[in-house]
């Protein structure tokens, strides 16, 4: 029989009344060279004779593992609790009874202090379950007084199945020392194929300078074999982290259609991924086969997958994407680019059928799976019985949308140019607003106009002195800090003759000014959209203001979808997926290749990198993939990833991802003398609540490294470490080469670590959890504009403008507007991105087991603690201060996406304020 094993959280016995001291791990070799100790490696019993490791053969009996070193002097007794958990889908009666009845957990107990010296391996048999459904085994060891120590434990395993090891409590007692217990946090799967090996490390951490010599080998063991060596597919049981590009986003060989480029690389700068090892297409030898559609075959290293709980929840919101736009699908009879007939038709997708599901909230997450099952049990005894009708009714009923808080607070939110104004400082992409600088006036573009047309802007000073109606010159309304823009123009204009090629939808450039007024608030005072010159055609443009007549109103209210779209496709495609899900994915692929489990670093990072891997090896399969929902749905519809790149390629830089850096270069925010930022708006809720956010955040990491790093050498000595961000840069970010800041002193450490951290959290929180609160009302926030504007092209009047648009501005309106179709595709999925996980981490409340086994640490999380919820109370505060018209007033949503978790759930009104997750889990 084959064995699996796996060497777990090791532990020195301490013998103070606190927690454990330290726990570490033992390489598989003896240093006494005349000893004959048994051990493992890689599945294989192996044996040390004379200093040399000899591997044994695998096909050892059980009486082979329990006949070892029986000329043991006993000192004390050891004795182990191990909580064992199975799969849900292998948790049959069968299985469960051959975990009971049958004899295949081993442990083996390690030393600390000198190699290769173990206990013999002994059997842990079935004790009892506990009442959370899992399994309770339980050993006993007779130790040696020479055994002072122990280090690592190693856990066999003989079962036909994965399991899931939770814990393994130790208890020891006689001899001559009195012990406390100590728990091994184990927290991970174990293979039954032999080639599956684990390595788990200390609650105390070591820089690798300061491990202890028994287990330095060990320790650079397992960074080596958690790299794998780039060759072969990888089965979903492994532990193996790489990288690749994005090469898999296509299914050339079954659609050729769906060829997409590579992404990464000197032609398109990208992010890396993990490396997954699909074979590659027959059609295109440069694109890997994609996953099945089911999601057989995504690869995520063992550990980084989902929770059971998690993947259930998330595997029915799935699903009911996929139904709602097929429900659409029977509904309009094929026909993918019907619009919606009328506003009314909009609202009646959040009418009372809703009321009829089951909540989305935590507490009934659980309950979605047998709902939907229930439902489609009855769906399809209709559709057998041929009653296609009354099917299609049913499931219409099913999918009734939950009203947006948008529209729910003001049903006419989406038409006013103040809400309009407001999201972009409070809404669900804060991160786009800037300043106009005097280096930025007059306007212009920096493209070649050679290719693209005239670069000046037609937002000239005159217009502009017009619409703030001449309270001042535009030069000092620059000077003033009063004039900031969205600027999609230099950004979009490059894609905007392929977007057009594409069916059933257009593309602009645009520029859009704001005006600071006395109160605080911003006003738009003009639009400018841009189509660029081609072989064929002149550059056209032009530039809407808010009217003073009819037509002009209708035409700012189309030039306003058209932005919002531009706004709503950056938001998901570079705000959204690019800076936070894409460019986080390197940081953790590092980590786990080069520092090891037990370097503080790794532990202060861990749980920021939660799910991160899983989550984007499913947006690859269902989102950002070839006809995925974002290309369906977004603009710019199959280039959407490509134009990620070119965002990543001109202006991505790490050293910017730092939230004050980010309000400084968008003029957003001023440094002073004394270090602190002065807002250039001070009523800029995003801003306001993330510098208190990220003040938080920086002294908790300081304190952290201060602690482990005593002098600015021990960071610039620390190989680790340095190989770490070396790697970050040259592996995971090898397109880009500036922006990385040197790990050379502890400030440069604290920037580095705060900023991934931020990245992974509040960033993510802030522009992740308002997505279906404000774009679940699609004419707020529309994915995608469907129609040019009615004053472009030939089939204008005299007077400039499309008869349609004359004869009913509404209908045009309806039909820019995404179809019937993509609406109920993309309703469903922002429901589930804007969804908090069952289980799920929040900062500041969650802590590590590492962190709290230390004193100083322990203490350190605590202050972290209290300045979250202290923030939490002052930005309930500032939520009610009417003199903040940007977070409160009559119809306005409350600012509450970067709200630390405070209260209990069940009193929150909103998804947006159930509080921050630690990680990028969703």
């Amino acid at each position: 029989m084959l064995t699996a094993t796996q060497t777990l959280a090791p532990a020195v016995l301490s013998r103070s009344h606190g927690a454990p001291s330290s726990f570490s791990s033992q390489p598989r070799r003896t240093a006494a060279a005349a000893s004959r100790v048994s051990c493992t490696r890689v599945g294989a019993l192996s044996e040390v004779v004379n200093g040399e490791l000899v591997v044994g053969d695998q096909e050892q009996t059980t009486d082979d593992l329990l006949t070892r070193h029986k000329n043991v002097v006993a000192d004390y007794t050891l004795s182990a609790t191990v909580t064992v958990s199975l799969k849900q889908d292998d948790s049959t009666p069968q299985k469960v009874a051959d975990m009971v009845n049958r004899d295949w957990l081993f442990l083996d107990f390690f030393s600390s202090h000198i190699e290769g010296m173990h206990t013999e391996p002994q059997l842990a048999r079935y004790s009892h379950m506990d009442g959370k459904g899992s399994f309770i085994y339980e050993a006993s060891f007779s130790i040696p007084s020479s055994l002072d120590a122990v280090g690592a434990v190693q856990v066999v395993n003989r079962y036909s199945s994965e399991v899931y090891i939770s814990d393994i409590d130790v208890h020891l007692c006689g001899g001559r020392h009195q012990w406390t217990d100590i728990t091994f946090h184990c927290n991970s799967w174990i293979d039954y194929n032999p080639n599956d090996q684990r390595f788990f490390f200390p609650l105390k951490s070591y820089l690798p300078s300061q491990t202890p010599r028994g287990v330095k080998n060990l320790r650079k063991e397992e960074l080596r074999a958690i790299r794998g060596d780039g060759r072969g597919e990888r089965k979903e049981w492994e532990r193996i982290y790489d990288y690749d590009v994005y090469n898999d986003l296509g299914d050339p060989d079954n659609d050729p259609a769906t060829r997409r480029p590579v992404l990464g690389g000197r032609g398109r700068p990208y992010p890396r991924r993990c490396r997954t090892g699909r074979r590659r297409c027959r059609t295109d030898p440069s694109s890997e086969s994609p996953p099945a559609k089911d999601g057989a075959g995504i690869y995520v290293p063992r550990d980084e997958a989902f929770t059971e709980r998690k993947a259930g929840a998330f595997a029915t919101k799935k699903a009911l994407s996929a139904l709602s736009a097929f429900t659409t699908a029977q509904r309009v009879s094929g026909d993918r680019r019907r619009g919606f007939p009328s506003l009314a038709a909009i609202d009646a997708l959040y009418e009372d059928g809703y009321k009829n599901r089951p909540s989305s909230s935590q507490q009934e997450a659980d309950n979605l799976e047998g709902y939907f099952r229930e439902v489609l049990q009855k769906q399809v005894k209709l559709l057998l019985k041929g009653e296609k009708e009354e099917f299609k009714e049913e499931l219409r009923k099913v999918f009734k949308f939950q009203t947006p808080e948008i529209h729910d607070k003001d049903k006419l939110a989406w038409f006013r140019d103040e809400e309009f104004a407001r999201q972009t400082l409070a809404g669900m992409n804060p991160l786009s607003i800037q300043l106009v600088r005097d280096t930025d006036f007059p306007i212009f573009s920096k493209l070649d106009e050679e290719t693209y047309g005239p670069g000046d802007s037609l937002i000239t000073k005159e217009l502009i002195e017009e619409q703030i109606n001449g309270v001042m010159t535009a030069e000092e309304a620059v000077e003033k800090k009063k004039l900031f823009m969205l600027d999609y123009h230099d950004v979009l204009l490059p894609f905007v003759h392929a977007v057009r090629e594409l069916d059933d939808t257009t593309l602009y450039a645009s520029r859009t000014l704001f005006f600071l007024t006395e109160d605080g608030t911003l006003r738009p005072i003009a639009i400018e959209l841009t189509r660029p010159k081609s072989p064929n055609t002149p550059q056209w443009r032009q530039v809407f203001t808010p009217g003073s007549s009819v037509a002009a109103s209708w035409l700012w209210q189309l030039a306003k979808t058209h932005v919002l779209a531009h706004d709503t496709g950056y938001h998901q495609l570079v705000s959204h997926w690019l800076r936070t899900h894409c460019c986080v994915e390197p940081y953790v692929i590092a980590a786990n290749r080069r520092l090891s489990q037990m370097h503080p670093i790794y532990r202060l990072l861990h749980p920021h990198f939660r799910f991160t891997m899983e989550i984007n090896a499913q947006a690859r399969g269902m989102l950002i993939n070839a006809n995925g929902i974002i290309e369906s749905a977004f603009a710019p519809g199959k280039l959407c990833m490509e134009l990620s790149s070119a965002v990543y390629d001109k202006f991505w830089r790490f050293d910017m991802e730092a939230l004050p850096a980010d309000l400084i270069r968008r003029g957003m925010a001023i440094e002073c003398e004394d270090g602190k930022l002065e807002l250039t708006i001070e009523d800029y809720p995003y801003a306001n609540d993330g510098l208190l956010i990220w003040d938080s955040i920086k002294e908790w990491v300081s304190d952290y490294v201060n602690h482990y790093y005593q002098l600015a050498s021990d960071i610039h000595m620390d190989k680790e470490l340095q190989g770490w961000w070396n790697e970050v840069r040259t592996k995971g970010h090898p397109d880009k080469e500036e922006g990385w800041p040197e790990l050379n002193c502890h400030g440069s450490l604290v920037e580095v670590l705060t900023t991934i951290i931020w990245v992974a959290s509040g960033h993510h929180a802030a522009v992740n959890f308002g997505q279906y609160p404000y774009a679940g009302y699609f004419p707020n926030r529309p994915t995608i504009a469907r129609r040019n504007m009615p004053t472009e092209g030939q089939a204008c009047s005299h007077d400039g403008m499309q008869p349609t648009f004359v004869e009913d501005p509404v209908r045009v309106l309806l039909d820019t507007f995404p179809s019937q179709y993509q609406t109920t595709l993309v309703l469903p999925v922002l429901n589930l991105l804007s969804s908090h996980s069952p289980g799920e981490e929040y900062m500041g409340t969650h802590a590590e087991s590492a962190w709290m086994a230390d004193r100083e640490v322990r203490a350190a999380f605590g202050r972290f603690n209290e300045r979250m919820m202290s923030i939490a109370e002052m930005i309930d505060c500032r939520n009610k201060d009417p003199e903040r018209k940007n977070r409160q007033g009559p119809g306005v949503v409350p600012y509450v996406l970067l709200k630390p978790s405070y209260g209990d759930p069940k009193d929150m009104t909103s998804v947006m304020e159930m509080g921050i997750p630690n990680s990028i889990s969703i």
